[in-house]
């Protein structure tokens, strides 16, 4: 399988970001532990414009991760493995699996209870953190393999997006949505009529995330919906589509993420901190990613190439995608992003984070020793 150039950049920038990702992590956990703890944790929570550095980086900077993930969406709908409904169908199918069962996982462990809003939590796959795992196997991995998880990732961002914008907007100042809306089509209006300059775009942008960010709608969604508004053209090297996605890899996979995963994972680990693992909360985010993201993946998967609906690829076995499966459950991202949204309650957030580092640590180990042993036996047959 040929892989488009900008497929491979993505993948590249993913796959070091994520291993930039594991090494801040620990870095975070471990300066939020010292003898510093309390000056480290209070800097991340310091007034800066009304609001704390992490809520800057959670609500402003993760607009522009999101535009990103816009863009290769995009991408993938007109040239990419999405561009082919029936090479389309797979990661769709996979994705639907992969957030529907986990999400049932959590709701019959928590369902009736304040908890249950967490749903989300395990529904997502941190694509950085995948890619990366997966390519600390080498040579070894097929490009269908790359190609199928690079896809399912996107599809379940874009998924996440989606609850976020459904399920976790509480309240709507409608005059501020219509004026974000409004901007978007005026954006709109300036593709139709085939202006290629970025400027107005990235202006209209911001200003269309500001007010996203006053009307109750997570201001993150500016970031999807500006993406398909920026021109695409023949989506070559000088399209306006292409130049801004390759420009912004570098600076999310090595600055924006990293921030995140820092701010995020301060987390001040106590003696007891295994008590709060008893709550079913806990219980469904780690068995919704480490059980519920592989079984749902394989079985959703297994549904639509039984029904005809799609094909597996060249080269891409069954054992391939269970091991897929097996990294999606690595929420880290999109798990902690949810989980800020989902409660309020300190101590909640503090034992959420707690199982989903657990739990993303169990699938990203469990992903990665499976698929070893498989694409080693592979090779040696």
């Amino acid at each position: 399988m040929k892989l488009t150039k900008i497929f491979t950049a993505f993948f590249e920038n993913e796959k070091s970001g994520g291993l930039l990702l594991l090494f801040v992590t620990i870095i975070s956990l471990y300066a939020a532990n010292s003898a510093y703890s309390a000056e480290y944790i209070a800097f991340w929570e310091k007034d800066f414009g009304g609001h704390s550095i992490t809520h800057w980086i959670n609500d402003g900077l993760m607009a522009i991760f999101f535009l990103l993930i816009g863009l290769e969406l995009e991408r993938e709908i007109y040239h990419g493995e999405l561009s082919n409904i029936k090479n389309a169908s797979l990661p769709i199918m996979a994705a639907f699996g992969g957030m529907l069962v986990p999400a049932a996982i959590f709701l019959a462990l928590n369902f009736g209870t304040a908890a249950q809003k967490g749903a989300g939590i395990p529904m997502a796959t941190d694509i950085a953190f995948a890619i990366g795992i997966l390519s600390l196997l080498g040579s070894k991995v097929p490009a269908s393999l790359k190609v199928f998880l690079t896809a399912l990732a996107v599809i379940d961002d874009l998924g996440a997006i989606i609850v976020i914008a459904v399920f976790y907007t509480t309240s709507i100042a409608f005059v501020n949505l219509a004026v974000a809306l409004g901007i978007w089509a005026l954006l709109f209006v300036l593709n139709r009529m085939k202006i290629h300059n970025l400027i107005p775009y990235l202006i209209g942008g911001v200003i269309m995330w500001y007010f996203m960010l006053n009307s109750g709608v997570h201001a993150t969604i500016t970031g999807v919906i500006l993406a398909f508004v920026i021109p695409f053209g023949d989506g070559g090297e000088k399209s306006s589509s292409y130049r801004l996605q390759h420009f912004l890899h570098k600076p999310v996979a090595f600055i924006i993420l990293p921030l995140f995963a820092i701010a995020n994972t301060c987390i001040a680990i106590e003696s007891n901190w295994h008590a709060g693992l008893n709550h079913p909360n806990a219980f469904g985010i780690i068995l919704g990613l480490v059980i519920g993201k592989p079984l749902g993946i394989v079985l959703f998967s297994s549904i639509g190439v039984s029904a005809g609906l799609c094909a597996l690829p060249k080269n891409l076995k069954w054992a391939h995608i269970l091991g897929a499966g097996m990294l999606g459950g690595i929420g880290f991202t999109m798990s902690i992003f949810i989980t800020l949204l989902a409660f309020n309650d300190p101590e909640t957030i503090l034992y959420s984070k707690i199982s989903i580092l657990i739990a993303s640590l169990l699938a990203g180990a469990l992903g990665f020793a499976y698929l070893k042993f498989i694409l080693t036996k592979e090779k040696s047959a």
